[in-house]
């Protein structure tokens, strides 16, 4: 049996955004265990022109939910960017998961060919459904996930390997 379009995305984000928190989670314990500020994080970068992990954990969420619109015909939410601890990374985060759990498998399913149209900065993007997903989405959505998780074990997070992709044997 062939993956559906749904299959292959929404619970793809889902997992990534889980795994995210879970990450976060341990930020949150080494910040305590270290006594940092939360701002050490959120404001942390790789290079002067990379986005911070606040930047990363929003582009990443903001993949995710313009994602599941756009491949399920629906309206994403609106979120400010102004996240500015570690706790408001979760929340965001956690809103981005429950909009997503709200996406059906059947406004999703069927749309492989169906066109899907908007602005990436200055320029126009155009794909069709599916591969809108192998060729922007899913990229775009792991390039975040992969850049906050490095941002993360450069301020010291003992993080490892499992925690970036989770639990391997889920059913």
């Amino acid at each position: 049996m062939a993956l559906s379009l749904y299959e292959i995305s929404v619970p793809a984000l889902i997992r990534g955004l889980e795994n995210l928190s879970h990450q976060i989670d341990k930020a949150v314990a080494h910040a305590c265990e270290h006594a940092n500020d939360d701002a050490e994080y959120v404001q942390a970068r790789l290079a002067p022109d990379m986005l911070t992990l606040a930047g990363q954990v929003q582009r990443a969420s903001d993949t995710a939910k313009f994602g599941g619109a756009r491949l399920s015909q629906s309206q994403a939410p609106g979120f400010e960017d102004e996240e500015a601890t570690l706790e408001d990374l979760k929340v965001r985060i956690a809103k981005t998961i429950a909009y997503l759990q709200s996406v059906q498998a059947d406004s999703v399913d069927g749309g492989e060919k169906r066109e899907i149209r908007f602005k990436a900065g200055p320029r126009e993007l155009s794909f069709i459904g599916e591969d809108y997903v192998r060729n922007f989405m899913l990229p775009n959505f792991y390039f975040h996930l992969t850049t906050a998780y490095g941002l993360l074990r450069h301020k010291g997070v003992p993080l490892g390997k499992l925690d970036y992709l989770g639990d391997i044997q889920a059913a």
